[in-house]
């Protein structure tokens, strides 16, 4: 496979795996327990390239393919699953909307502040009663004298909350159309009047990311903020989504390849009954099935990134690569945790958090639910 043996992968893998791990392993544990976004570290992934990773160089982006992106992602995810949502939650649902459905003035405007890691752009579609869901929006943006006047809120949106964090593409209705709701996507920045946001704090996962409740009081912003055309708002949530899915994916993947890595590296020191634990065949056992589930996940998820590279559908595939992902997420980590014994309970040990981590990939960016929904629909249509 091209991710595996092309030199540029190859080269590309081992620039963000050495990164990963001088500079994210060292606070990572840190990070988690005091439940804090590093606004550093985003600012060192700003510098070594891995905002804006998809992005062309005229708009102030690295210009590399989305294999490339989903390399890094899982290379963070190894490590830490909080930076590693950080940049997928930029790069996935932040900026590529801008880029794929604005207009050249927006994209002029608002891209190379955003590919710099001096800011992170959210993704407003999740409310309180909208999620799998993403009709059920109740926010409401209403045309007065050239301006958008916005009310309502967004739940559980990354990167909105922090120094950082500059503005949001949220989903609001527009109107009626045929006696159904017209949802648009609008561009709003941080600065306007109006716009609130509450941090989340006790959260089981990803404890170090940037996420917040948001809310929006008679916020005014132009006319020309409207993102693609009047009503095309779902449209470009659910193209967004799909995307989004193979990041999540990504996490998954790298997760559950550290997971792995922990497992090895334990069952060969851990001593019981005169010999490593990784001599027996119970435990010896378990690492080859863990080994077999992330390469058929690796296969299934580059298989859909080079479908989306090369401009083929790929939405069936992103669906099939995050379902799959995520799970085998939960069963590496579980099993992992289950070798390390007694000792991947303590939280001085990355298993622990690993092991939470994973539980939110069954949930975002799609439940494991939906997404069957999504794949049994491209079967049988």
């Amino acid at each position: 496979m091209d991710a595996l043996l092309n030199t540029r992968y190859v080269e590309y893998r081992k620039q963000v795996r050495q990164f990963a791990e001088t500079e994210v392993l060292p606070i990572a544990l840190e990070q988690d327990e005091k439940e804090e976004f590093s606004v550093s570290l985003a600012k060192k992934m700003g510098e070594a390239g891995l905002f804006g990773i998809t992005i062309p160089r005229e708009y102030g982006g690295q210009g590399l393919d989305y294999l490339s992106y989903i390399i890094a992602v899982e290379e963070l995810a190894r490590i830490d699953s909080s930076p590693a949502a950080t940049i997928a939650a930029h790069n996935s649902l932040g900026i590529t909307p801008i880029f794929s459905f604005g207009t050249e003035d927006q994209k002029k405007r608002f891209l190379p502040g955003l590919c710099t890691g001096d800011k992170v752009w959210a993704f407003g579609l999740t409310e309180e009663n909208a999620g799998s869901d993403a009709k059920g929006v109740e926010s409401r943006a209403d045309l007065v004298n050239r301006e958008w006047v916005i009310n309502g809120s967004k739940m559980f949106i990354t990167n909105s909350a922090s120094d950082i964090a500059s503005g949001i593409t949220l989903q609001a209705i527009t109107g009626e159309k045929d006696g159904k709701k017209e949802l648009s996507a609008i561009l709003v920045e941080r600065n306007t009047p109006g716009y609130e946001v509450t941090p989340i704090k006790g959260k089981l996962v990803w404890r170090s990311i940037d996420n917040g409740k948001m809310r929006f009081k008679n916020c005014r912003v132009p006319e020309s903020n409207l993102l693609g055309k009047k009503g095309e708002g779902l449209k470009i949530m659910l193209s967004t989504l799909d995307g989004g899915r193979l990041s999540i994916a990504a996490i998954g993947l790298g997760l559950a390849q550290g997971a792995l890595e922990m497992a090895v590296k334990y069952s060969k020191k851990r001593i019981q009954f005169g010999r490593p634990i990784s001599d027996n065949q119970a435990i010896s056992f378990k690492l080859s099935e863990m080994a077999v589930k992330i390469e058929a996940a690796r296969s299934l998820l580059y298989n859909a990134c080079r479908l989306k590279d090369n401009g083929l559908p790929f939405g069936k595939e992103a669906a099939m690569a995050k379902l799959y992902c995520s799970e085998i997420a939960r069963e590496v980590s579980d099993e992992s945790l289950q070798i390390h014994g007694g000792y991947g309970l303590l939280r001085e040990n990355h298993i622990e958090r690993f092991y939470r981590d994973q539980r939110l990939l069954q949930i975002g960016e799609g439940t494991s639910e939906i997404l069957k929904m999504v794949i049994s629909r491209h079967l049988l249509k």
